[in-house]
């Protein structure tokens, strides 16, 4: 593709895994606001994204709220206002809900004792409805992991592992703070089978320091040899006004607009060679693997954990600076983990900043997700959910000049975007974006 073009659609835009993005939440969304929320929350599927904002090292490349540690005394601190956390937004739930999916995420989740992922659970089960068909999901990161952790996980209900690769060149390891060798990770990903873990999820990046063409393809070769159900291959953001840690990596190693298009391009045709189903810009699942078949029935989501098979219209956010969404809108809990689990001692919701959403929002939200998971949406089914809601978050859009360059079609109804568009589907998804004109955050490149 030109290279021109290529360079005028990687502008910097959001990822759109919420919308609005959390750069426009803002203060006027407190406490308050929250538990009104969850007292109105008494029916729908509900799920649950629970934080864990601590690692053994800092890898230099990690855009996450996390932070190491060398000592074990602030995790279990933090896991005491987590407990406590998890009692307190259920004392606001008019019911006791049951849960269809949890996701932890961090830093490394691994990184809990066996003991206290334990009581972690209890705690769960003391206060919300986890059957046997709830999805769990784990981020493992498998240079810090044992046998004895990954059992005591299996033990907790684990049913998905998400596990760390990002790049398995010496080079890049080093460039981004991360050495790993293959054998560590086929040895975890070897190990989770025999506990019976039912799908494994690899995560690669594309765009990092002194990576090329042939790194990329030769860590898909080598990931793709240990037989992941699904794999997500992500673009690195390189965002060091955001991630301080950033910095260090010199921007002279970092791959341009064109050579991060071309990396992206052999990766993926690599991995749909495989026999894989491509899901949205950079998903990957075997044809049987849930996501892929949710994607051919229409039901894909996409939430802050990227793709998603978790189709709950509730999500709460667990943890210092986790992310939730209700009906009303979205809330975020205090970063600081200090400060996090001294609002939780002091018996308040630890929210630090959220949105409320109005019907404009929703009708944006619901276009702009379709168009990360489909490629498409239709203006007259989002009429009749949202009425002239719909035409207000999306008349400007629809008429913007897209086709000069081949990338969508609309024929009144069917907003397409075309195979040669997809690849800039953020691109092209940002200008149903009303609030991104008005924002100051920054954003990573688009390829």
């Amino acid at each position: 593709m030109n290279a021109d073009l290529i360079a005028r659609y990687s502008a910097p835009v959001p990822r759109y895994t919420s919308y609005p993005t959390a750069p426009h939440f803002h203060e006027g969304v407190g406490e308050m606001d929250y538990r009104q929320w969850l007292e109105a929350n008494s029916q729908g599927a509900l799920s649950l994204y629970v934080h864990i904002p601590f690692c053994d090292r800092l890898c230099f490349y990690c855009g996450c709220h996390t932070k190491q540690v060398r000592r074990y005394d602030p995790i279990a601190t933090y896991l005491e206002a987590l407990n406590s956390e998890i009692a307190l937004v259920a004392t606001y739930l008019p019911l006791r809900r049951k849960v269809a999916a949890i996701h932890f995420g961090g830093g490394s989740p691994t990184i809990v004792s066996p003991a206290d992922l334990m009581r972690l659970r209890a705690t769960l089960d003391a206060n919300f409805d986890i059957g046997p068909n709830c999805e769990i999901s784990v981020e493992i990161d498998p240079t810090h992991v044992d046998a004895e952790k990954l059992k005591a996980w299996r033990d907790f209900g684990m049913t998905r592992a998400s596990v760390g690769v990002q790049d398995f060149e010496p080079i890049v390891q080093t460039a981004i703070n991360r050495p790993q060798s293959f054998e560590q990770t086929a040895l975890v990903v070897k190990t989770l089978r025999e506990l019976g873990i039912g799908s494994i999820n690899l995560d690669i990046v594309y765009g990092l320091p002194h990576q090329d063409r042939e790194m990329l393809l030769r860590t898909i070769d080598l990931s793709l040899s240990m037989q992941p159900d699904r794999i997500a291959m992500f673009g690195y953001a390189h965002v060091p006004w955001v991630k301080k840690h950033q910095s260090v990596i010199d921007t002279a190693t970092l791959a341009g607009p064109a050579d991060r298009f071309a990396m992206a391009a052999a990766g993926a045709s690599a991995i749909l060679a495989a026999g894989y189903d491509a899901v949205g810009i950079d998903h990957f699942a075997k044809p049987d693997d849930s996501m892929a078949r949710q994607l051919r029935d229409g039901a894909l989501r996409r939430n802050f954990q990227g793709y998603t098979t978790d189709g709950a219209d509730t999500l709460i956010g667990l943890g210092a600076s986790s992310i939730g969404k209700l009906q009303q809108g979205y809330v975020q809990n205090i970063v600081a983990t200090g400060q996090y689990c001294r609002a939780i001692s002091e018996g308040r919701l630890p929210v630090a900043r959220g949105f409320a959403l109005s019907d404009a929002d929703r009708a944006s939200a619901q276009a702009i997700e379709e168009l990360m998971c489909q490629y498409a949406f239709s203006v007259t089914e989002l009429r009749a959910r949202f009425g002239k809601a719909a035409d207000d978050a999306c008349n400007d859009a629809l008429h913007a000049s897209f086709n000069e360059d081949g990338f969508v079609s609309f024929d009144g109804d069917r907003f397409v975007i075309t195979d040669q568009g997809r690849p800039f589907v953020r691109t092209i998804a940002a200008k149903f974006d009303r609030y991104l004109a008005e924002g100051k955050a920054k954003h990573s490149s688009a390829i």
